[in-house]
């Protein structure tokens, strides 16, 4: 497990180091260090960002898919080092930038997209079912009301309509059963 640093120490040791007082592995011996690539870490970002660069981000960095690509294409099309790329695209780790280039490298543009994180969910929650069932029974009663309602009004007019063209039938049934009397009566008077 990596120790944590705080951010005196931080600055204390890397001012003794740009003030001369030892190297790399002097400093790391003499400080207690894990390693002097640390040391070396806290030395880059302190020259460029001064002491505020040596403050620990408590704050989880997001990066979209873009500027991953072209972190990975930058370090892909120079021979610059996982170090000082991450120092210039201020990626708070190395190793973060290693990782985007390993997985692109296995498996493209897909390997460094965002993925969602944890283990899916294999059941909806209650409440979720239970919101869904409620709603979903309440619009689908109301479109069920809605469809009953225009197909009895759709019955009605045809019911209607039907009833109006049986009256004329039976009109023009009548009137020409009355003109076959009448010709028949004037066939008759003849």
């Amino acid at each position: 497990m990596s120790k944590k640093y705080d951010f005196e120490f931080k600055v204390k040791v890397v001012e003794a180091y740009l003030e001369g007082e030892g190297g790399l592995d002097y400093l790391t011996a003499k400080y207690a260090l894990s390693s002097s690539y640390l040391l070396q870490t806290w030395i880059a970002l302190y020259k460029k960002h001064g002491p505020q660069g040596l403050f620990r981000s408590r704050e989880k960095k997001k990066y979209d898919l873009q500027f991953k690509l072209n972190a990975v294409q930058l370090y892909l099309t120079t021979e610059i080092s996982y170090k000082e790329l991450a120092l210039q695209l201020d990626i708070p780790s190395p190793s973060l930038l290693c990782r985007w280039v390993s997985d692109f490298r296995k498996y493209g543009t897909s390997g460094i997209s965002d993925k969602p994180r944890g283990r899916p969910s294999v059941m909806p929650k209650k409440k979720e079912i239970q919101k869904t069932e409620t709603v979903g029974s309440v619009s689908s009663d109301a479109e069920r009301i809605k469809e009953l309602e225009e197909k009895v009004l759709h019955l009605e007019i045809e019911n209607a309509f039907l009833k109006e063209l049986r009256r004329l039938r039976l009109e023009e049934e009548t009137k020409k059963k009355s003109q076959e009397l009448s010709a028949v009566s004037e066939k008759n008077t003849d």
